[in-house]
């Protein structure tokens, strides 16, 4: 199958389940504001997304969908390396027509490898801090620091140690760079190309991502110097 066999359909395919782990972020992000400003409403969501069916085949396929991902990134990674030979190691002279944002572009297109071992680390951590102790302690019926569906209270715990908060902003500026370059090359591959429509994908895929990111950073923040309105003491 051309999905699978092409060099055209594996970046298809690294295209649709990058948006599709984007368009999580989105609710993750979404779910992690309501940690803000309500305990009791945060601790609901989790609820409801703890070891529910539906929750687990949602995670399962979001589980498949990161796997996917990293795959198809390491064999395009090595085909691009096998294609260019030496020239890998010349130096670039594009001209820099849109200063800073064309400097991170390029940095981030010819370090996206080394930044998605970053995401990879990152999602490790988040799964030990978050997930084991919540879905897979109340599947398994492990009893942990907290009842697991008390997920403002892990988030508290978490981002209360400025070590593990740091790394999380680490991840956070990671993930930023992989999509502000992931956003728009998705968008090519899918068909929005030429010089107007790659402009347009770059400018909302940077705007989006910022937001994004900036939504996550905020939460951490917020717990880590105790000023989250939902802590009581705004």
């Amino acid at each position: 199958m051309w999905l699978f066999n092409s060099s055209i359909g594996r970046k298809v395919v690294m295209s649709v389940t990058g948006i599709a782990l984007i368009l999580f972020l989105t609710f993750h992000c979404c779910m992690n504001l309501v940690a803000l400003f309500s305990e009791e409403g945060y601790n609901m969501i989790c609820e409801f997304l703890g070891a529910n069916w539906y929750a687990v085949v949602a995670t399962l396929g979001l589980a498949a969908l990161a796997v996917i991902h990293i795959v198809y990134a390491f064999i395009l990674t090595a085909q691009n390396r096998k294609a260019r030979g030496e020239n890998r190691y010349e130096v670039s002279t594009t001209t820099n027509n849109n200063g800073l944002f064309d400097v991170a572009e390029r940095w981030a297109s010819s370090n996206m490898l080394v930044l998605g071992l970053i995401i990879l680390f990152g999602l490790i951590m988040h799964l030990k801090d978050f997930w084991y102790n919540m879905m897979f302690a109340e599947i398994f019926g492990i009893l942990g620091t907290h009842h697991p569906a008390d997920g403002f209270a892990y988030i508290v715990d978490t981002f209360s140690n400025p070590v593990i908060s740091i790394l999380y902003l680490v991840w956070f500026c990671a993930i930023w760079f992989h999509i502000a370059h992931g956003f728009w090359s998705a968008m090519h591959t899918l068909g929005a190309s030429g010089k107007i429509w790659q402009k347009r994908m770059q400018c909302i895929g940077l705007i989006y991502v910022s937001l994004l990111m900036l939504g996550f950073a905020v939460v951490v923040l917020a717990f880590w110097f105790g000023c989250a309105p939902s802590l009581g003491c705004c």
